[in-house]
């Protein structure tokens, strides 16, 4: 029996969906969203016909953007708070420069040194023929910035959003987009978005290559927004999706064994130490099983042992989706000049909404099929994952038995669907505490809403 609470939350839900509502959130960017993957071309291009294909494979479908999406929405409404409240760093209004900012270069004649970093850049510095080794026959794609184009500088003038805001919406797509080419490699997809996957096109060598391609290609993007915390905060996502990877691909908590690992059905033995291994640490990680009892020498309590396995599986959500969202979405507060805790409230709405979306899309993998999704239905089930309707089954029942059975018999899908409205409403909150009302604010509130009612 559903509760009469649920019957209103749900019903809310469709009211808002942006799908079924005259209101849709990309209406309030649309302008923006209709060039952002003209512009992302100009940052990916190479010297290869293959490469620049399976580049852009993933572009040429309309999908859903939601990451470029956010930004752009944030953008705009961060522009409801006035100016003489966003003064924590000079607002730069200027175009993303073409070439490299070398400050204070001892080796530039005097009249072409860069005081600033908001000065113009150098232009003959590191020039094109440098970077890519060649001499150009016509203008590149290569050259990673083009000047803006006079209609789209007017539309920023008009919308407030920032070039540096519009440039780390695309910056954020491209990442998102290498993730994809990575995971369908290490996931065996053979499908994407209701077509062939890229390493099923065009092969695991040449996906692979591409997504690292368009990784590199991001790095030079974030390198000219020119902004060091900024540069940190999204180069940094990098590194926290190929940690939130191993994660997934072994969960210690539930499997300890350090010699094992599982790819696909088939188990993989991994190389004994050699005693030379470096000693490499991290102070921010979960604790171990150890650490978290008395070690008295009995068996460790289930309940101490689920909540470490869902610690393990929320931080890998943080890694793998909500940290892109989260650090970009910060980011663009502080390309806007936003005070500290505005800043903060932005990154928790993105950690709270990355993850919600991640729990609807592990529950989707039980409720929806194969056509619906888009890819393969049960995939995680396939791979061995311990997302949340399994971790709920195991809590349920500590024997686990038939993984899929016990999902279904304790129902843990509306457990996790129950979780992600928890997620959900924080990220409400952080959105309410940071902005003032505004049509795009609003347009961010129904984007977080409708993420219940998704169906892939």
């Amino acid at each position: 029996m559903v509760s009469p609470t649920k019957d209103v939350v749900n019903s809310a839900s469709k009211l808002i969906n942006p799908l079924k509502s005259p209101f849709s959130p990309l209406s309030v960017v649309s302008n923006e969203m209709e060039t952002l993957t003209k512009n992302i071309t100009k940052l990916i291009g190479s010297g290869h016909p293959i490469l620049n294909r399976i580049s852009g494979y993933y572009f040429e479908q309309e999908g859903k953007k939601v990451r470029p999406l956010l930004v752009l929405l944030l953008s705009k409404a961060l522009t409801e708070i006035p100016l003489n409240k966003r003064t924590r760093i000079t607002i730069d209004m200027h175009d993303i420069p073409s070439d490299p900012v070398y400050k204070n270069n001892k080796s530039l004649p005097d009249n072409t040194k860069s005081a600033s970093i908001f000065d113009n850049p150098v232009s003959n510095f590191s020039s094109l023929n440098i970077l890519h080794g060649i001499q150009s026959i016509t203008s590149p794609l290569t050259k990673g910035s083009e000047p803006l184009e006079k209609s789209i500088k007017e539309l920023d003038i008009t919308n407030g959003i920032l070039p540096k805001q519009r440039r780390l919406a695309e910056i954020v797509e491209m990442i998102h987009t290498a993730s994809l080419l990575h995971d369908d490699v290490i996931d065996f997809s053979d499908q994407r978005r209701g077509r062939p996957s890229g390493n099923f096109q065009f092969s695991n060598k040449m996906a692979v290559l591409a997504g690292d391609f368009l990784l590199g290609r991001s790095v030079v993007a974030i390198s000219r927004l020119r902004n060091s915390e900024v540069i940190e905060l999204i180069s940094n996502c990098i590194a926290n999706l190929v940690e939130g990877e191993f994660m997934q691909l072994k969960n210690t908590v539930i499997d300890r064994e350090q010699f094992t690992l599982m790819t696909g059905n088939k188990e993989k033995q991994l190389p004994k130490p050699t005693g030379k291994e470096l000693d490499i640490g991290h102070d921010f990680r979960l604790p171990t099983i150890e650490e978290s009892t008395n070690q008295n020498g009995k068996n460790f309590q289930h309940d101490i042992l689920i909540k470490l396995a869902f610690d393990h599986y929320l931080h890998k959500t943080y890694l793998k989706t909500a940290s892109l969202i989260s650090k970009s979405l910060r980011s663009t507060a502080i390309l806007g000049g936003c005070d500290e805790a505005t800043i903060e409230n932005c990154y928790q709405f993105g950690k709270n909404l990355g993850i919600c979306f991640q729990l609807v899309d592990d529950l989707l993998d039980y409720t929806q099929d194969s056509k619906a999704l888009g890819k393969p239905a049960n995939n995680d089930l396939k791979l061995g994952l311990a997302t949340a309707p399994v971790l709920f089954a195991w809590k349920m029942n500590p024997q686990l038995g038939s993984l899929i059975e016990n999902v279904h018999k304790y129902d843990t899908v509306e457990m996790t669907r129950a979780l992600a409205l928890e997620y959900r409403d924080k990220a409400l909150k952080n959105l309410h505490d940071a902005l003032p009302k505004s049509k795009a604010r609003d347009a961010l509130e129904t984007l977080t809403m409708s993420i219940m009612t998704r169906k892939k």
